[in-house]
């Protein structure tokens, strides 16, 4: 869908987990923001924003923004150096998604791993189970 020349960003959203499955309610993305300097939060956010605006399917990712594949095929990465560290935001595009309100980039969750090494399998794990869950029952920050 586009307005003139010029296409509808799309939303950013922020996967908010259901009660049945989190009595708390915990929004990951959010919570793994918090263990993030300013600078690195700051430019992870960035890079939502300019994929949003792009949005995803026209966007040149240049390494900060990546399609996963293997286990996590289905899933987009925004990545990030800073603080001595990789820093990983999860993401799913969710295209003319009317129960988010439009298409949406739906935060996951992230993980911060040091620099050449792997994640931990049960990093990728808990984010499967996020999209799992995500998908059931398609709760975002409201």
């Amino acid at each position: 869908m586009a307005t003139g020349s010029r296409p509808v960003p799309w939303l950013i959203q922020f996967y908010q987990r259901a009660k049945i499955d989190d009595a708390t309610e915990a929004v990951p993305a959010l919570d793994f923001f918090e263990t993030l300097s300013k600078k690195v939060a700051a430019e992870i956010h960035a890079v939502l924003d300019a994929v949003a605006e792009a949005p995803p399917p026209a966007f040149s990712g240049g390494g900060k923004w990546e399609a996963m594949h293997g286990e996590m095929a289905g899933f987009y990465e925004v990545r990030v150096r800073g603080s001595g560290s990789n820093h990983r935001l999860f993401c799913l595009l969710e295209r003319d998604a009317d129960d988010l309100g439009g298409s949406s980039i739906v935060c996951l969750g992230g993980l911060t791993k040091p620099r050449r090494q792997p994640a931990d399998p049960r990093e990728y794990r808990r984010i499967r189970r996020y999209r799992d869950e995500f998908e059931r029952n398609r709760t975002v920050l409201s």
